[in-house]
């Protein structure tokens, strides 16, 4: 079956406003999300589910991978990820695909998707039966137009469906739109300074910065008000971090706080992030204690 969805891409000002109001009360322009049926995905007249009984066994997909495991975090250009599906079968695997999708019903409620780039995967056999294959996903934030492989307004970020489909040799199928779940984050930036340089032992050192997060609809860095920070500390020669004390960004992102100044080393912020927005830290200040 042919699975159709609509979304609203927001473009302009209105993008700004895109967590703060339905996307259907936006004035936006409509695009349809197409996706093909497991049965066109493979090329076969009709597919074979994880439903349906009979002799011959459906593939058995045994891992599948999503950017090595780690968040997919998207800035302000395009971000092309792999991912892998091993799967095995008595006949052996011919083909795999992975998409990821935003919504509650793969039918019904579709509100954004991430198709792999490849019409097939390239697959690796490690016995007659078992093989691993690989896909590549582009996401690209803004509107193109259709909406496939967009992000195109920041609502879509957080936490995706990863639908997975095999075909073996002998054209048995494996297919489900719910194999798992995977984070699409907005991409965050911290910046530090620390002064003054040097500063005299016992007095007050200022450490400034800014956290900003991508915006998808415009493709810029806005500033990211109201978010827990942590204030970061490493003397010379050591290589971990030590938390110093939690700030709040103010508007625009802005942080600023004191501390008294002890010994030589690095001063950095830290944020761990939330759902939609990946953590950061930043590269230590270095600040000479006299």
């Amino acid at each position: 079956m042919r699975i159709r969805a609509t979304v609203a891409a927001v473009t302009g000002a209105l993008a700004l406003s895109a967590l703060a109001a339905p996307l259907a009360q936006a004035d936006s322009h409509r695009a349809e999300l197409d996706r093909p049926s497991v049965a066109e995905r493979f090329g076969a007249p009709s597919a074979k589910s994880t439903s349906r009984t009979g002799v011959q066994a459906v593939p058995t997909v045994t891992a599948v991978t999503v950017n090595s495991a780690a968040n997919v975090v998207v800035g302000t250009g395009a971000k092309t990820i792999k991912v892998y599906v091993k799967a095995s079968h008595p006949s052996g695997i011919a083909d795999a695909y992975l998409d990821l999708w935003h919504g509650s019903d793969p039918e019904y409620d579709i509100d954004g998707w991430l198709p792999p780039n490849e019409t097939a995967a390239s697959c690796t056999a490690s016995s007659a039966t078992t093989s691993t294959c690989m896909l590549t996903i582009t996401a690209t934030p803004g509107a193109s137009g259709d909406g496939v492989g967009d992000l195109y307004a920041n609502i879509l970020a957080g936490t995706w469906n990863v639908a997975v489909g095999v075909l073996a040799n002998d054209d048995e199928v494996f297919y489900t739109d719910f194999y798992k779940t995977h984070k699409v984050q907005r991409a965050s930036v911290l910046t530090v300074n620390a002064g003054p340089e040097p500063v005299k032992k016992g007095a007050t050192l200022t450490v400034t910065g800014k956290l900003t997060r991508a915006d998808w609809a415009t493709r810029k860095y806005v500033g990211f008000s109201g978010q827990k920070v942590a204030l970061q500390f490493r003397k010379s020669g050591p290589t971990s971090y030590a938390n110093v004390k939690g700030i709040t960004a103010a508007t625009g992102g802005a942080l600023k706080t004191t501390y008294k100044a002890s010994y030589d080393g690095y001063w950095r912020f830290n944020y761990s992030g939330i759902a939609s927005t990946s953590a950061v830290s930043v590269a230590g200040d270095y600040v000479d204690v006299k």
